[in-house]
């Protein structure tokens, strides 16, 4: 009986998005797939492009589900509270998430209060090359990575729990600033 009903149920749980905590993918020493995306930082509109991003500093990118969950407000009140440590250290933050921008426009004043920028994957080809995107949802999976300005990745975590995200991306950009990493 308890067979049958676990047969039956984790399925139904995979498919509702319930998948056991993962790891990302891309492993650390990989090369950093491009990034050229709408973006919102403070509501005003930009072209976010990793190549350029990367000439100032590491960067962190981090992929999240929808905005305005709890999760992800909780994960961008985390990295906005967290920004003068990443700027201390030379690191650009930017959120990647399948919503539209307009949709962004406002989370990046509310959630992100204007402190860093959240870009619009709305068909999920990032989110995709970065194996951060769900399997049968149109959302990406809560995952981090923290991309050298060679543009390796040094750090990459999955986790749907926010709560780790903001603090492993800033151990891993103190140890690049350290050399440290990779």
């Amino acid at each position: 009986m308890l067979r049958r009903a676990a047969s039956v149920l984790l399925p139904l749980a995979l498919a509702a998005g319930f998948a056991p905590t993962a790891h990302a993918a891309l492993p650390v020493g990989h090369a950093a797939p491009p990034i050229s995306l709408q973006a919102s930082m403070g509501g005003k509109e930009f072209s976010f492009s990793l190549a350029d991003a990367l000439k100032k500093g590491p960067v962190v990118v981090y992929f999240y589900p929808a905005a305005f969950t709890p999760g992800c407000t909780i994960e961008a009140h985390d990295f906005a509270d967290a920004m003068d440590d990443f700027h201390a250290l030379g690191a650009t933050v930017i959120g990647v998430s399948m919503d539209p921008i307009d949709k962004l426009d406002k989370f990046s004043v509310s959630e992100c209060r204007s402190r860093f920028a959240v870009a619009a994957d709305t068909d999920g080809a990032v989110a995709s090359a970065y194996d951060a995107k769900m399997a049968l949802k149109a959302h990406a999976t809560r995952t981090s990575y923290v991309i050298a300005p060679d543009g390796r990745i040094v750090m990459s975590y999955s986790d749907k729990a926010p709560d780790e995200h903001v603090t492993r991306s800033l151990a891993a950009v103190r140890a690049l600033k350290d050399g440290k990493s990779g």
